[in-house]
């Protein structure tokens, strides 16, 4: 008897705790798109992007003169002089290589150290309104399959929470 009692109480178990439990849901990439820390974040990065297309085209134009002068070379030209501008025209050719390699790696390093406080701002939130009113689990609206109608949407939770006006 006892037992059945307790199999009874481990089968109401699980459905008991799931009654209970609170789901909600973010847009996580619209509350990032709307921080004003964001649209701040891409200023300077769209700062930085301009000064670096700005030296590129610095080496572009360099190239492009010694290369023209290579082509508009009379062909009395003796060869050592031909030998010099070529190699002159391939260690522009690098460089270039060399700037843009570095450009890019720049820019994607100054993006992460840019948007990882903003990122962590916004997990902060997340877990402090889920905290606050007793949520089980948010999901990121952008992962789920399905949502149920018993599901909250805690997007204005958050953004509340982060001072952002509906």
């Amino acid at each position: 008897m006892i037992k059945k009692i307790f199999v009874a109480i481990l089968i109401a178990l699980p459905a008991i705790a799931s009654a209970q439990a609170k789901f909600g849901v973010v847009n996580s990439q619209q509350i990032f798109a709307e921080l004003p820390e964001t649209k701040e974040a891409e200023t300077q990065m769209e700062a930085a992007s301009a000064k670096f297309q700005s030296e590129f085209k610095v080496l572009q134009d360099e190239y492009n003169k010694v290369y023209t002068e290579f082509q508009n070379m009379d062909a009395n030209t003796p060869e050592t002089i031909r030998q010099r501008r070529m190699t002159d025209i391939q260690e522009k050719s690098q460089r270039i290589g060399q700037f843009q390699q570095s450009a890019s790696e720049d820019l994607d390093r100054m993006q992460q150290q840019l948007l990882a406080p903003i990122q962590q701002k916004i997990a902060d939130a997340i877990k402090a309104v889920g905290q606050e009113n007793n949520f089980t689990m948010i999901f990121d609206v952008t992962q789920p399959v399905y949502v149920g109608t018993d599901v909250v949407d805690a997007s204005d939770l958050v953004k509340k929470k982060l001072g952002i006006a509906k």
